[in-house]
Order: structure tokens, then C-alpha cells, then sequence
């Protein structure tokens, strides 16, 4: 019987490949150099290098001048091309939603007989690493006190009020919400579509095969992933640079003014001693591999995620937070539409929708080649419905709780206790805004080391997933990569980090790497149609005769004592059966 289901596993396999990969003798990685234990691109991997090695020195040398010009680039872009970023992303959510809810959301990622690789938890745990988490453990309080005391001019309410608490995590939500998570599921569910269920290599050029068929193997599809390579690199390591900043501030002001230590210096010196530690650790994880070393991590991360978020809410105002969350939502709701469309043209906020909600949508639209591809890597045996409840759904409604509990407890102390966290947050900045909001309430001192151990984790695990879906790009799309080169890679990115870090170009490289979202922008516009392409020709396979003969012959072989005549495609496995059982 062992035999016959491994046979039933090979056919199921052979299905997929039938019926459903397109006719080309390509395959992932097939043109690769393999040496030195690495297994590369031959066009990606060299390319990449070279241009990063180039960027960095222009950024350095150029020093303000480069900053100047990223600074007018992005101010133009939001200027004239704000209005783009927000009909985008509005379409992006009605698209995701639309292959959900209509007959595309019963396809399996995968194929019909895809299993999960991950589980439920262990799912969630890598997306919300990937994903926005250490976002979230730096806005989720200095977002809502900017937004106090800058009433968006949106909601027209006064500053410091009540009416202001409201419009302030109304606005907080929208930024961390729905939307953002709908750009980082259209692309995930784009990569894991062609990847897993049309055998196309795991990167960014995949997603064309319907208007470039095998043109994605040439130069079009290496301009397509050195693009992305930049993005997500550079991206990673500008957050990786400008984050140690933070964790460095954190530590000094939890070692100093919590615990009356002495306190840690906040110098470049201190910073990349940090990056060295955080990409040690990235590199350990990297190379025990996705299910070894990214998943657990990830599930230690989620857990220390909720241990501090329960400690707050036992500890903090709870009803306050419970009532700043429903009343959060009911606002967010509400003005939802609005909100996803107001530009300020036609009212005075046009220079505040430019400065947040442009500057987010283009660092989501910027990072979402890095979270995406994580995302489709791990999402394999999900259905599309599955797949879109999970990321669009449960992301974006778990971080208006986060939101709320740790935003709430800080407008809490504003609005009724000693205004702590606000002064402080105006004296210092975001950096150590958390932890200012923390010591208000008990055992600040415990919570704030774990906020601190919270924002490492978080950037560990976003170092190592963004490692290793540069490892799919640079090597031609393979799922699996060889050690080596994952290291290489992780190591590379916190070298980078510490650079620019040195150099003094990590601003500009922010406003570079945010930049980039208006022409991928264009591009996952353009995905919203290929991927509707290729959802639409596997509906019409699943739905044909040929896969239901296909299917029923499968049955008839795991059930070798059913006799069918008459049909020549099921006789011929009738003998493979009768073969198995004579062995």
C-alpha cells in the first residue's frame, strides 16, 4: 500500500507539471555557476555586487550633494505623483479581495495536492517578523502623540482633546492597516503563485510570464531582479543602520534613566558593534535555514510580541485601551474611503499627506519585493481565500491592537495622568518614546528590557529573512540555497549597514529606497493583470474535462480493486497496479 500512495505522490506531482507549468525547457537556476559552495546567477549575483559597490561610493563621496538630490527626488515624486501612490494601493486591496471572494479563491497554492509547510502559528509568527513588527514597536507610540498634537487636518479637531486621541489612532490605524498589508499580499500572492504552481523561478521576473513568456530568462528579467536585489538590500540595510540608532538610544536610556546604571554611549562606534551583534546572530540563523533557524526564531519573537503585550494590558489602563480601541476602530471604519482617497489637493494638508501617508505607501510599495517574496515562500498549500484572510485580515487587525494598547497607554498618560511620555517624547524624539511611555506604569524597568530584547529580535529576524530572499534572487529562483552563500549574504548586508552607517549616508539611502516605490508602483499595477492572467487560465484547467479524467484516474489508482474498461488512460494505470501488486 506504501507503494501505491508514493506512486499516487508522483502522479500528483506529474499533474502539476502537465497541465499547468508552461511549455518551456527552463527551469530555475539552470544556467547557475556553481563553486566555492555557492550556486549564483551568472548575470544576478555578479551585477548586484558591482552596482551596491558603486552606490555605496557615490552615496559617501558625494556626502549632502547625494542627499540634496534624493531629498528633491522624493519631495517631487510626492508632489506630483502622491495621487498615484494612494489610487494604487486602494485598487491593490479591491484586487487582493477580488480574487478572494470570487470562484480563484478555492486555487491551491501549489497545486491541488500542496501541502502546508508551515504550520497556522508558525505562519503568522514569520509574517508578522518579516513583515512590520519593529514598525510597530517604534510608531505605535510616537505616531499617536505626533498625531495629538498635529491633528490631521482630515478630522478638523483641536489638538490635545479627546476628539484628538480619537482622530489620532484612527489615522495611526490607517497607516498600519489594511492598506499596507494589501501591497505585501499582492505580491506574495503573485511570487507563490508562479513559483509554486507554475514552476517559475522564486523572484520578481516570475510574475511576467504572461506578457514575456521565455523573455523573463533574459536580459528583461535581470534588470527586473537587480532592481529588486537593490531594493530589498538596501532597504534592509538602511533600517538595519538607522534602527541600531534606536536600539542604541533604548539601551542607554533603559541602563541609565530606568535602572541607574551607567548608561550606554550613543555613538556610531556603540552602533556598529551593535549591527556586528545583531548580524552574528542573523547569520547563525540564516545558515541553520528557514525551518531551523528563521521559524524558530520567529516563534520566539511572536511570543515575546504577546508577553509584552498581555504585561501592558494587565498593567496599564485597561479599559482605557479596550475603550481606545472600539472607539479606534469605529472612527477607522468610518472614514476608511476617505482617508484611503484624501490627497489634501482640494483642502489644507496636501504637505501632511505627503510627508506620511505618501512617505509609507512608498516605503510599503519599496520593501514589498523583500516581504513578499518571504511571504510567498512560506505560504505554500494555502488557498488564495486562506492566503488573503491570513495576510490581509489577521495582520492588519492585530496591529490595531498593538496599536491601540501601547499608542492608547500613552494618550492615557496624556490625557489623564502626568504627561510623561509626551514631554519626553518631545524632548527626545521617537527613539525613546516606548520606553518613556513604559515607566509610567509598573514595573517599567522590566518591560522596557524587553521592549529592548523585542526590537532586536525583530531586527534579527528581519535581517535573516531579508537574507535570505536575496539568496532566491541571486541564484536564479531556487527554493534552496547553498549555505554558504547565505551567509555571504547576511554577512554583506550588515557590512553594508555599517558603512553608510559610518559614512554618514543612511539618510539619503532612506529617501533613495522609498523612492523606488513609484516605479514599482507601476509594476504591481501591471501584476494585478498577470496574475489575474494566470488565476484565470488555472480555474479553466481545474475546471476541464481532461483534469477531471486526470483526477479520477488518480482515485481509481489508490483503489487498485475497482476494475475500469473502456478507457485507455485508466487501463494503462490499472497495469501500473497490477505491476505493484505482484511486487
Amino acid at each position: 500500500m506504501a507503494k501505491s500512495d508514493d506512486t499516487t505522490g508522483e502522479m500528483s506531482e506529474g499533474l502539476q507539471v502537465e497541465l499547468f507549468h508552461p511549455e518551456s525547457d527552463r527551469e530555475p537556476g539552470d544556467t547557475n555557476i556553481q563553486a566555492l559552495g555557492f550556486d549564483i546567477h551568472p548575470v544576478v549575483f555578479p551585477v548586484a555586487l558591482v552596482l551596491i559597490g558603486l552606490f555605496i561610493a557615490v552615496t559617501i563621496l558625494l556626502g549632502d550633494q547625494a542627499a540634496s538630490a534624493y531629498t528633491f527626488l522624493f519631495n517631487f515624486i510626492g508632489e506630483n505623483f502622491g495621487w498615484f501612490y494612494l489610487l494604487s494601493v486602494n485598487i491593490f486591496i479591491v484586487v487582493l479581495l477580488f480574487f478572494a471572494f470570487s470562484k480563484y479563491g478555492k486555487i491551491k497554492i501549489g497545486g491541488v495536492e500542496a501541502e502546508k509547510e508551515f504550520s497556522d502559528f508558525s505562519w503568522m509568527a514569520m509574517l508578522f517578523s518579516a513583515g512590520m513588527g519593529i514598525g510597530l514597536m517604534f510608531f505605535s507610540v510616537s505616531e499617536p502623540l505626533y498625531y495629538f498634537q498635529n491633528v490631521p487636518g482630515f478630522f478638523g479637531a483641536e489638538a490635545e482633546t479627546g476628539a484628538a486621541a480619537s482622530a489620532a489612532m484612527a489615522q495611526t490605524f490607517f497607516h498600519w492597516g489594511f492598506h499596507p498589508w494589501a501591497v505585501y499580499g499582492l505580491v506574495g500572492l503573485g511570487l507563490a503563485f508562479f513559483s509554486f504552481n507554475r514552476g517559475l523561478p522564486l523572484t520578481f521576473r516570475s510574475i511576467f510570464w504572461p506578457l514575456l513568456g521565455d523573455r523573463i530568462y533574459g536580459w528583461p528579467g535581470h534588470v527586473i531582479d537587480l532592481v529588486t536585489v537593490f531594493a530589498t538590500l538596501f532597504g534592509l540595510a538602511t533600517s538595519l543602520g538607522l534602527g541600531v540608532s534606536q536600539v542604541n538610544q533604548g539601551l542607554s536610556y533603559v541602563g541609565g534613566d530606568l535602572l541607574g546604571l551607567v548608561a550606554v554611549p550613543t555613538n556610531p562606534l556603540v552602533q556598529i558593534l551593535l549591527i556586528a551583534g545583531i548580524t552574528g546572530i542573523a547569520t547563525l540563523s540564516v545558515a541553520a535555514g528557514l525551518d531551523g533557524g528563521v521559524k524558530r526564531l520567529s516563534t520566539i519573537n511572536l511570543y515575546l510580541m504577546l508577553a509584552l503585550l498581555g504585561f501592558l494590558l494587565i498593567v496599564g489602563p485597561t479599559v482605557f485601551i479596550l475603550g481606545s480601541w472600539v472607539e479606534g476602530l469605529g472612527v477607522y471604519f468610518n472614514n476608511i474611503l476617505a482617508l484611503g482617497f484624501f490627497r489634501g489637493t482640494l483642502a489644507d494638508g496636501g504637505s501632511t499627506v505627503t510627508a506620511w501617508t505618501v512617505f509609507y505607501w512608498g516605503w510599503w510599495i519599496a520593501w514589498s519585493p523583500f516581504v513578499g517574496m518571504f511571504i510567498a515562500r512560506i505560504s505554500k498549500g494555502r488557498t488564495i481565500r486562506q492566503f488573503v484572510m491570513g495576510v490581509l485580515v489577521l495582520p492588519a487587525m492585530f496591529s490595531t491592537i498593538w496599536l491601540s494598547t501601547f499608542g492608547g497607554s500613552a494618550l492615557f498618560n496624556s490625557l489623564q495622568g502626568n504627561g510623561a511620555a509626551l514631554a519626553t517624547y518631545n524632548e527626545l524624539g521617537q527613539t525613546v518614546a516606548m520606553f518613556a511611555m513604559l515607566e509610567q506604569f509598573p514595573l517599567g524597568a522590566i518591560s522596557g528590557i524587553l521592549a529592548t530584547l523585542l526590537v532586536i529580535t525583530f531586527f534579527v529576524t528581519s535581517s535573516d529573512s531579508g537574507s535570505l530572499v536575496i539568496d532566491h534572487l541571486t541564484s536564479g529562483g531556487k527554493h534552496d540555497v547553498p549555505r554558504a552563500q547565505r551567509i555571504f549574504w547576511a554577512v554583506t548586508e550588515g557590512a553594508v549597514a555599517a558603512i553608510l552607517l559610518y559614512g554618514g549616508g543612511l539618510t539619503a539611502l532612506q529617501t533613495a529606497a522609498i523612492t523606488t516605490g513609484l516605479p514599482f508602483a507601476v509594476i504591481l499595477c501591471l501584476m494585478c493583470y498577470t496574475v489575474y492572467l494566470g488565476l484565470s487560465n488555472e480555474y479553466e484547467i481545474l475546471e476541464s474535462e481532461e483534469f477531471a479524467e486526470t483526477i479520477q484516474e488518480l482515485s481509481d489508482r489508490e483503489n487498485v480493486d475497482v476494475v475500469t474498461a473502456g478507457n485507455e488512460m485508466v487501463t494503462d494505470v490499472r497495469e501500473g497496479d497490477d505491476a505493484a501488486s505482484s511486487d
